[in-house]
């Protein structure tokens, strides 16, 4: 019987612990999402609107090879 009381209040005492640190994580990620600056403020800290512009060739087109004959 002591075993059983034992054993239970080790069991509950891990489910406690781990309940806390599960719910200790997700906060600490929203603080440091939350502490992020949005993307166009990064833009316009960087000052890229006075990049200039690129022309980037459409290299998407694959070419099949000519076939042996």
């Amino acid at each position: 019987m002591t075993r059983f009381l034992v054993a239970s209040f080790v069991v509950l005492a891990v489910i406690v612990a781990s309940t806390v640190v599960l719910r200790w994580q997700p906060q600490s990620v929203q603080l440091s999402a939350a502490a992020m600056p949005s993307l166009a403020d990064l833009h316009v800290m960087a000052g890229v609107h006075q990049l200039p512009d690129q022309d980037i060739e459409d290299q998407s087109f694959i070419f099949p090879a000519t076939a042996k004959q």
